[in-house]
């Protein structure tokens, strides 16, 4: 009986060819796609679960209060290291320093690679269950000894045994490889770290590290919790150790006024869960997987929208087949197996054609999507689910046919007294249009909304000339004590305009003091200054734009104790007139705990160094301190490709010990995008292929519409209708749905792109022309899509529609 069900489901199948491919492709195409929204929820969910004690990971944070703003740093005090330990153990069974992660040149022999690596507790790679290749996780016990990434080890070694092998980093650090740990999957927080070192090597060999006060927040503590501990309980044990010692400190008075509270951020939130306002979790990424899995989910809806209206559509033209069968001896259980037979063998066809495209699109979504995600083809939950969907696909879709078709009387249906099934068919078959075409408005209206935010923040004054700035990071001595010599070569290659030092590269900022006061403050404890050490040439090479006074200058030692400032500076100091007055800063590594006055004799158009999206931040430029970056101004009569090798020659000549590696500006300023440009990637082309399932839906029941009035348009036809008259009448209940669903999507979409707007400082408005224009684009499409079939029917012989009457 089964395989007759089979031969009489393929026959239909085959019968209406047309209906067949859209129906399959359509919901192919729904389930492909959910599917990749599903395997990139998924990644995302499970962040940095390929670490064994996963749940009891934390890291230590401390929220401060600055110019009454609730501000939350990843960055924590030296000092802290040996209070926890000492006086706050009995919450953790590991407590884990390690600096920041950063790049350093790694060396062996010849061969010079910049490889970002972290300097960590011996417990670390314990805690982070690394997976040890060679060596094991007792590795940086020995503090003269380094662990590398697979990665590294090859690129480093080649086919070599790196075992017991020297590695120098930054050319002053010998340090033994003890152990090879295999490469960390993209979907850890510690991904593109390609080398441990040991964190007591590191502190040994870095006096300033170990100068560090409780007002210098430059490093990261990982901790692991007691089993039968939580993260709330160890957060209320650890709030306010600082707190409690600082507050003993006369040289500490400004870091006591910031109120620090430390706390314990779990593993399980720091990539989806890091973005922090007034002490708060800022939505952030998180937003983002809601947003993906909510497309996802209608992207899928659709496909089923369209299966199950061009199936119902198409199954009451089956009413007398089932009328005839019926008389001739079938039950009625026999045709319900029937039609869900049809049903299933459909999402099954479609099932297996997604996986195909799946497979195929994975490389080009991972790409997309910055991932290294595949199948999970030996997940028995994927399966589950795959399983699940086939079968509730499978029932919503043939319920109609099944049930209500099947429970027609022979004798009514071979009468042809069911001439009504259509009309009230016809109901659920246009809410489930407009439900089709809100989803799709909606999310085309987001898309354009998304690269609006985009293309607004890249069109912003950042206050400086981005084009043809180069950017070299100072990483050996060599650069420190030939800066000058460096800068005098550069220039003498004739393809360098300028060059300048700073503290932090130009798109970004590295350093936040608090501790200044001035004249007429008000605020009790100010919000933080970044803080930027420049040479008095960077104002031409970055093309600073004065608003009132002037640059440093070389020929006045005075400027040592000048400050230039930005506009937002400007506004915070509240002074009429900037230029000429003092500011004071008392900064333990800066101005050594004395309050020194410094006089402001620029201002400038605020730089956006950070964030596109965000306000820029009050900032102070100066003289004094130790630059890390050195900033070069290419010639704009030479192109970049004929200037970087001179500048690589000078380089490589003067500072032999270290790779010439660049950065630039323009390119690093564009890289702030990349979230916001991914997203709106992912939602135009969720979004393409939304209109797509809806149009090939649509197209269906268009030509099921014109099919089903083949006679009334021929008998209009005899009474005089033009083409253009049927096309009208073909035409105009679609674009009524259409017009619906731009009404109901338009309050939608623009809610929703409210909530996702109001994280951003800096953005745009959301115009009318937004809305109007997706609404008049999909008429156009709606239009386009049922032209033809109207067109095609208005244009058929009478003669032939109406011979049977």
């Amino acid at each position: 009986m089964f395989k007759n069900y089979l031969k009489i489901a393929f026959r239909n199948l085959l019968k209406s060819k047309g209906y067949s491919a859209i129906n399959i492709g359509g919901l192919a195409i729904g389930m492909a796609v959910s599917m990749l929204a599903g395997l990139w929820i998924y990644d995302e969910l499970s962040f940095n679960k390929n670490h064994k004690n996963y749940d009891r990971i934390g890291m230590v944070v401390v929220d401060q209060v600055f110019g009454g703003e609730l501000q939350t740093s990843k960055s924590v005090p030296y000092p802290s290291v040996r209070e926890l330990k000492t006086n706050y153990s009995e919450s953790f069974s590991r407590i884990v320093p390690s600096t920041h992660a950063s790049e350093s040149i790694l060396t062996v022999g010849e061969k010079k690679l910049n490889r970002k690596g972290q300097f960590i507790a011996a417990e670390g790679p314990e805690m982070l269950s690394l997976e040890m290749l060679r060596g094991s996780w007792a590795s940086l016990q020995d503090q003269q000894s380094v662990m590398l990434s697979t990665s590294a080890a090859k690129a480093l070694f080649g086919k070599r045994d790196p075992m017991n092998q020297l590695v120098t980093v930054n050319a002053d650090l010998p340090l033994k490889v003890s152990g090879v740990y295999a490469d960390l999957p993209k979907n850890s927080q510690f991904y593109d770290i390609q080398f441990f070192g040991s964190w007591d090597y590191f502190v040994a060999k870095n006096a300033y590290m170990r100068e560090k006060q409780w007002d210098n927040h430059a490093l990261t503590i990982y901790v692991e919790l007691k089993p039968g501990t939580d993260f709330a309980k160890a957060s209320a044990a650890i709030k306010d150790s600082e707190l409690n010692v600082i507050r003993h400190l006369d040289n500490m008075k400004n870091e006591a006024a910031t109120n620090p509270q430390m706390w314990v951020h779990p593993m399980s939130d720091w990539h989806l869960y890091s973005n922090f306002k007034q002490g708060q979790v800022d939505s952030g990424p998180a937003q983002y997987v809601w947003l993906v899995g909510i497309i996802g989910f209608f992207v899928l809806l659709l496909a089923c929208i369209n299966f199950m209206n061009l199936s119902t559509a198409r199954s009451e033209k089956r009413a007398k087949e089932v009328g005839i069968r019926k008389a001739i001896g079938s039950l009625r259980w026999q045709l319900i197996g029937q039609f869900f037979t049809e049903s299933f063998l459909i999402v099954l066809l479609s099932f297996a054609i997604a996986m195909v495209a799946l497979d195929l699109s994975l490389p080009w979504f991972n790409d997309l999507s910055d991932k290294e995600m595949s199948v999970p083809s030996t997940n028995r939950y994927f399966w589950l689910t795959s399983i699940a969907f086939i079968l509730i696909t499978g029932i919503l879709s043939g319920s109609y046919p099944a049930l209500y078709l099947t429970s027609f009387q022979p004798v009514k249906v071979l009468k042809g007294n069911i001439v009504h099934v259509g009309r009230f068919a016809s109901i659920p078959r246009k809410i489930l249009v407009v439900m089709q075409f809100t989803v799709s408005i909606a999310l085309v209206i987001c898309t354009i909304i998304i690269y609006s935010q985009v293309n607004f923040a890249k069109n912003r004054p950042v206050g400086y000339s981005r084009d043809g700035l180069l950017m070299v990071e100072m990483k050996s001595d060599d650069f420190y004590k030939k800066s000058e010599l460096i800068s005098a070569e550069l220039k003498r290659t004739g393809v360098v305009e300028d060059v300048a030092l700073s503290q932090s590269p130009v798109t970004d900022v590295w350093s936040q003091n608090g501790g200044f006061s001035w004249k007429g403050m008000t605020m009790e404890n100010p919000p933080g200054f970044s803080t930027l050490t420049v040479s008095s040439e960077y104002a031409n090479v970055v093309n600073w734009k004065f608003v009132a006074g002037r640059n440093f200058s070389k020929n006045l030692a005075s400027d040592s104790a000048g400050f230039v400032i930005n506009e937002t500076a400007a506004k915070l100091l509240g002074f009429k007139q900037p230029v000429g007055e003092t500011v004071s800063w008392q900064s333990h590594w800066m101005t050594n705990d004395v309050k020194k006055d410094f006089r402001i004799l620029g201002v400038v158009e605020d730089m956006v160094m950070e964030s596109p999206f965000q306000q820029v931040a009050p900032s102070v430029f100066f003289l004094f301190g130790e630059p890390n970056w050195i900033n070069i101004r290419l010639n704009n009569q030479v192109n970049a490709s004929a200037a970087l090798p001179k500048i690589e020659s000078v380089f490589r000549q003067l500072t032999p010990t270290v790779p010439f590696e660049y950065k630039f500006a323009d390119q690093e300023y564009d890289a702030k995008f990349r979230a916001e440009e991914r997203m709106g990637k992912l939602a135009g082309f969720f979004a393409s292929l939304a209109i797509f399932i809806s149009c090939l839906g649509l197209f269906g029941l268009a030509s099921f519409v014109a099919e089903q009035r083949t006679k009334e348009i021929g008998i209009r036809k005899v009474l005089g209708a033009s083409v253009r008259n049927l096309w009208h009448m073909l035409s105009q209940d679609f674009v009524l749905l259409v017009i619906i669903a731009a009404i109901i999507a338009t309050p939608i979409a623009w809610y929703a792109m409210q909530e996702w707007l109001v994280k951003y400082a800096y953005r745009t408005e959301m115009s009318w022309w937004i809305f109007a224009g997706t609404g008049i684009g999909a008429l156009i499409i709606t239009l386009l899509t049922v032209s033809y079939q109207a067109i095609r029917a208005a244009l058929l012989d009478p003669v032939k529609t109406l011979k049977s009457e």
